[in-house]
């Protein structure tokens, strides 16, 4: 019996070791591939140039266009879901602790917004532009992604506030503190390193989303001076040049999807080096 369980235990530990390391050397692979493919098209005038006349077709350029929309929409996108998110989030955890039906309902409706696929966002947000009398520009990107990211910031930092004990709560108000002060001195504080990963998955979602941007955010050539200015996206740029029969261009297409891959991994490690840095002021 004693041989059984050891050779049960080890055979799942095996099991859960052998996907683990599958996941990293499949990731690892999907970004070789990615490199290799667009090696030769990973140049300076890549990250430098906004397209010019031809580009889709093998002409000269760049896109930087791309480049600074993705990074416009997503940096937007991402503040206006926190500026929501992060007080849902304390409120769910602060003035509905004591109403459990009503805060399971509310993560509930929250899990659904989630769940929503992206290009039914895209098409809300058409039509809300279009009831407002907006064109596609990078403000219409913005709202319809935020609204695409916004229950991602709410329930990946709800899931880390609710970790907080209740004794702390309690602790706090007995001390004559009020609610406020509950949530954005204690709680807000403990669930930083927790803010920061949410802020980190909205923005990686954002930066990445085509389908929602695809009739919002519109597409153009040049880097958008305002916000009623149509703005380019990455993954938009990555999609038309994989589409062209040109191999010169699909070879684009994969440096795109390589300079993509490297700022969210140049996002990723400043945030959890922020997080890191501020999780010792947390009391364990």
């Amino acid at each position: 019996m004693k041989q059984y369980k050891k050779a049960e235990e080890q055979f799942f530990k095996f099991l859960s070791g052998f996907a683990t390391y599958s996941l990293i050397v499949l990731l690892a692979f999907i970004i070789l591939i990615i490199f290799i493919k667009g090696f030769n098209a990973l140049t300076l005038d890549m990250v430098i140039k906004t397209p010019q006349g031809g580009y889709y077709y093998g002409g000269e350029g760049g896109v930087l266009n791309a480049i600074v929309g993705s990074l416009y929409i997503a940096f937007g996108s991402t503040l206006l879901a926190m500026l929501v998110g992060i007080p849902a989030a304390l409120y769910i955890n602060v003035h509905l602790v004591s109403h459990k039906k009503t805060q399971n309902i509310v993560r509930y409706i929250i899990d659904a917004l989630w769940g929503i696929p992206s290009i039914v966002y895209g098409a809300f947000g058409f039509t809300l532009m279009l009831y407002m009398g907006m064109t596609a520009s990078l403000l219409a990107g913005i709202i319809t992604l935020a609204l695409l990211v916004a229950p991602i910031v709410i329930r990946t930092f709800d899931e880390v506030l609710s970790k907080i004990p209740l004794g702390m709560h309690e602790a706090v108000l007995a001390m004559g503190s009020t609610k406020t002060e509950l949530a954005f001195k204690v709680m807000l504080r403990q669930g930083f390193p927790g803010m920061v990963t949410a802020i980190l998955l909205a923005f990686g979602r954002a930066i990445g989303d085509a389908a929602s941007v695809l009739f919002t955010a519109g597409y153009t050539d040049l880097i958008p001076r305002a916000l009623d200015e149509p703005a380019a996206t990455l993954p938009l740029a990555i999609f038309f040049q994989l589409g062209s029969p040109i191999p010169e261009v699909r070879e684009r297409a994969y440096a795109a999807a390589a300079i993509l891959t490297i700022i969210v991994l140049i996002i990723s490690l400043t945030a959890r080096g922020i997080s890191k840095r501020y999780s010792k002021t947390i009391i364990k």
